[in-house]
């Protein structure tokens, strides 16, 4: 449950890091404080209070016969700063309900208690400046009013507000200082997401941050170089081996042309178009779907091209859509993988339904037919390369065994998902999820 509830991103760890032990430092502070200093202080304070009322209590005991006590409430007043009158005997007022949190009614009460030992009465509750205090005496009652900052440290919670002040400063301070920490990991996870969904990186984008970040983000664009020059020379490799292949192939066809039609001669003219298949799906392969740029495009319509090849085959197509359709993907490279999937169900069931949705920032497509289907146990093998089953759907026309591996590292480099799953009209479902 601890784990659950921690902020999963680097920035609220990091200022937890920070925040947690400002916390429990001010915590231990403000404890120490209350503990040490507030209370010692209200201690103090008021046994000095105390020791002014019981001197006035033995003056009164002690000198009965003044019945006025003038002097006495003169003293009260300009010596201890004490308001005081006498009344006659009568039963002290009931005992008030006392705070949860009151240090200077704990206080007032104990040295009242240790240095005068008579019944008493005290109002220590409210926002008032004095404190009423009365003492049951033999033949009277001692009423008394007393400053409250006479008692009690009452300007305490000035550094308590100096402290939550201070902490939200540098809580300020740690969120903008930890931003502009953050911020160069951002971009380089964003450039990171592009490069791998095959689009260009920001031309702003360079080392920024703290050391540590610049390496990461140095050892990515050397990462980035060294992938583009390999795929590079790769495409430029397999470009040259098809173009020297097909001129070889050019030259059979040539020769086959001009030898008197027959079944063997056809049989050779149609594995020579296979290899020129063959050699496409290869170089289409090897080029995927480099160097196209991302555009907005509507894919209702890129499925709306086969209702023509469907109806030329006799195959039942039919798309049903709900919600939006755009997608900022790449056009040639999605219609690609549509072709593949589409291609596939005309060459294995009768019946092909395009079911897709658009899910907020996501676009999912399924692809039902009714034809044989491909067992569980080979639904991850068939997108490997060059993987050929004959009761599954990785065949394309060049029989190559490149169709579904295409069609995934299609959908994987604009950074979606591919899965397959039994359909509902009896064969294949081809699940797949592109960001819109």
């Amino acid at each position: 449950m601890f784990a659950a509830a921690m902020p999963t991103g680097l920035f609220g760890r990091s200022l937890i890091i920070i925040v947690a032990p400002m916390i429990l430092l001010q915590t231990v502070v403000a404890f120490v404080f209350m503990e040490r200093h507030w209370q010692s202080v209200t201690d103090r304070l008021s046994a000095a209070v105390v020791r002014d009322i019981a001197g006035l209590v033995d003056v009164i005991e002690t000198y009965p016969q003044d019945t006025d006590f003038d002097t006495i409430k003169r003293i009260a007043r300009e010596r201890f700063e004490l308001q005081m009158s006498i009344s006659p005997l009568e039963d002290l007022p009931a005992p008030r309900s006392k705070p949860f949190f009151s240090i200077l009614d704990t206080a007032l009460s104990e040295q009242i208690t240790r240095q005068i030992g008579k019944p008493f009465w005290i109002d220590t509750v409210g926002n008032s400046d004095l404190l009423q205090i009365r003492i049951k005496l033999e033949n009277q009652v001692l009423k008394l009013f007393v400053r409250r900052n006479q008692a009690y440290a009452s300007n305490t919670h000035i550094f308590l507000l100096w402290m939550v002040g201070a902490s939200i400063v540098l809580l300020a301070i740690a969120i903008i200082f930890l931003r502009n920490q953050i911020r160069p990991i951002q971009r380089l996870a964003e450039a990171a997401e592009r490069f791998g969904k095959g689009q260009p990186v920001p031309e702003d984008f360079r080392p920024r941050g703290a050391q540590e970040v610049k390496r990461a983000t140095i050892s990515f664009l050397e990462m980035r170089d060294r992938i583009e020059r390999a795929l590079e020379q790769r495409t430029a490799m397999l470009a040259g081996v098809s173009h020297d292949l097909r001129t070889v192939l050019t030259r059979f066809r040539l020769q086959l042309a001009l030898v008197p039609h027959n079944n063997e001669v056809e049989a050779l003219t149609n594995d020579v178009e296979d290899m020129q298949g063959m050699l496409q799906g290869y170089l289409d392969f090897a080029q995927g779907d480099t160097g196209e740029e991302a555009k907005d495009v509507n894919v209702q319509d890129l499925l709306s091209r086969f209702q023509t090849e469907a109806e030329t085959l006799g195959k039942e197509f039919t798309v049903k859509w709900t919600g939006s359709s755009d997608a900022h993907v790449r056009p040639s490279a999605v219609f690609r993988l549509l072709s593949n999937l589409v291609s596939n169900g005309f060459r294995h069931a009768d019946k092909i339904e395009i079911r897709g949705r658009g899910q907020g920032k996501w676009l999912q497509l399924e692809v039902h037919d009714n034809g044989p289907g491909i067992p569980w146990e080979k639904h991850d093998e068939v997108f490997k390369p060059f993987v050929r089953l004959d009761e599954a759907r990785n065949q394309d026309e060049s029989g190559t065994g490149l169709g579904l591996a295409i069609t995934q590292d299609i959908v994987h480099s604009h950074g979606g998902e591919i899965s397959l799953d039994d359909s509902d009209l009896g064969g294949l479902c081809v699940t797949v999820r592109l960001p819109a």
